[in-house]
């Protein structure tokens, strides 16, 4: 085991992979700019690249590679960069595998960070999560530890399907343990960060560490939850969350989308149609406020969520 940022953890997954299998590439608009590029200095310019400055061309350049034999990583940095290049991610790379019967393969890596707080504003502060969920064919991934930076990485970058790989910025310096040596991160395997058996938190990303800092603060009031984190929403590990919600009755989801563009929601509808005769109480959310996020420090703190907006729903829950 090593201890290590989480943003140094992705780039294990990314290295992991390209020593085992020199089909894997890795390109990019700020990737390869000098001979001293980490990665460029491992696997040289043909397998690390830098592309030119428009999200179009670099992920219809991966969905080719891809659907060639090669397995590109596209390093985007932000979830919002994809918007402009919507066909290729929905309507080209995750449709080719099931109108072709399965001849065409299609392993593309789309790394993108999210949920950027600190002053990034509106245009580069989304949670995009939903949007590419619904997408048939595309899987989508949230690691929220350092150990699972790295695992889910590698399964992404084996996966024959393309794969949205979204890490929160909030995250990149938060130090964890990573196994060393080959780690792989099953997909549609929810973690259980804590167990409890008074109520079911369910959080995503960033919004798992508030989960957990709320889940202590209640132990102390005498409210055990059991906190679930599913690492992956495409495919979503509803067996893990059913099991929690039969054992506790009450649910808190959190999510860092705005309610009505939030996972939350999809597994809500997922709680009520499957273990409504098991809950207790109203499945309460939440999630940010809806409204653009403001540049402004205080105005964007005040609009996230938090850990005391999270312990206030679970005490409403179990009253």
């Amino acid at each position: 085991m090593a201890n290590m940022p989480y943003i140094a953890a992705i780039d294990a997954g990314i290295h992991q992979e390209m020593r085992r299998d020199p089909s894997v590439l890795y390109f990019g608009q700020n990737l390869a700019t000098t001979e001293n590029h980490e990665f460029v200095k491992e696997y040289g310019h043909n397998r690390v690249r830098v592309t030119p400055i428009s999200e179009t061309a670099e992920i219809g350049i991966a969905v080719g590679a891809a659907m060639a034999g090669f397995r590109p990583v596209v390093e985007l940095y932000m979830a919002e960069f994809m918007l402009v290049a919507m066909d290729q991610v929905t309507n080209e790379a995750p449709r080719f595998r099931y109108m072709s019967g399965g001849q065409v393969k299609v392993p593309l890596v789309l790394k993108a960070g999210y949920g950027f707080a600190c002053g990034w504003a509106g245009q580069h502060t989304g949670t995009l999560t939903n949007l590419f969920a619904g997408v048939p064919g595309l899987k989508v991934v949230i690691p929220s530890t350092a150990a699972d930076a790295k695992g889910l990485m590698a399964t992404s970058i084996r996966d024959d399907n393309p794969v949205v790989y979204l890490h929160h910025y909030l995250l990149t310096l938060e130090h964890g343990e990573v196994p060393d040596g080959e780690h792989l991160v099953p997909f549609g395997k929810a973690a259980i960060r804590r167990a409890g058996g008074d109520v079911t938190i369910v959080a995503t990303g960033w919004t798992v560490g508030l989960a957990l800092a709320a889940a202590e603060t209640l132990a102390a009031e005498g409210i055990h939850a059991e906190v679930i984190d599913p690492r992956t929403i495409a495919p979503l590990d509803l067996e893990t969350i059913l099991s929690s919600v039969e054992k506790t009755g009450r649910v808190v989801l959190v999510d860092q989308a705005t309610r009505h563009a939030s996972v939350s929601q999809i597994i809500a509808a997922d709680i009520v149609e499957h273990r409504f005769s098991s809950l207790k109480a109203p499945i309460l959310q939440v999630t940010a406020a809806n409204t653009t996020i403001p540049y402004s420090e205080p105005l964007e703190a005040s609009v996230l969520p938090t850990a005391a907006g999270i312990c206030a729903a679970v005490r409403k829950v179990c009253a």
